[in-house]
């Protein structure tokens, strides 16, 4: 069963890349005092991901700050370099671009797909939430295959 509304964030972690290399990120401690919104995507550097998911965050970035969005999280279960790497090349720097390697923290919130069958084993349902003091205040979820949940 996925995560809901009403749901406080499981502990976990995931990773970003810090000046010094990759950090990790203890979720209850980045979420706690804030409104994040966080959105997720079966990968990094795939065609719908990175022609239409993400730069609709990029583009809306601005407007979503000035509704008193603190960060705006980008999480896929790649690797912290992969992540790094995507946010460059998609002139992300303002997002936090989180990588869930295991997809550990993907898994406890029961947002896993598996698409073995396309050989890219676990990943990322796609969907967006917003959390607030790490309790999920609204989730766009789309199923499998469908991109719904998206800006511009």
């Amino acid at each position: 069963m996925s995560i809901l509304v009403g749901d406080m964030l499981p502990h976990g972690t995931f990773q970003v890349m810090g000046e010094e290399g990759p950090e990790t990120v203890d979720v209850s401690e980045f979420f706690a005092g804030k409104t994040v919104l966080m959105f997720a995507v079966p990968g990094a550097f795939t065609p719908t991901c990175s022609a239409s998911h993400l730069p609709g965050f990029v583009v809306h970035y601005d407007a979503l700050k000035e509704k008193g969005i603190d960060d705006i999280v980008c999480l896929s279960v790649n690797d912290v370099f992969v992540m790094n790497a995507w946010g460059k090349a998609n002139n992300a720097e303002h997002l936090i671009m989180a990588a869930d390697g295991l997809a550990e923290f993907t898994c406890s919130m029961g947002l896993e797909l598996d698409i073995s069958a396309a050989k890219m084993g676990i990943r990322s349902r796609r969907y967006a939430m917003l959390v607030s003091n790490g309790i999920v205040q609204q989730l766009w979820l789309d199923n499998p295959g469908e991109y719904k949940v998206r800006l511009g």
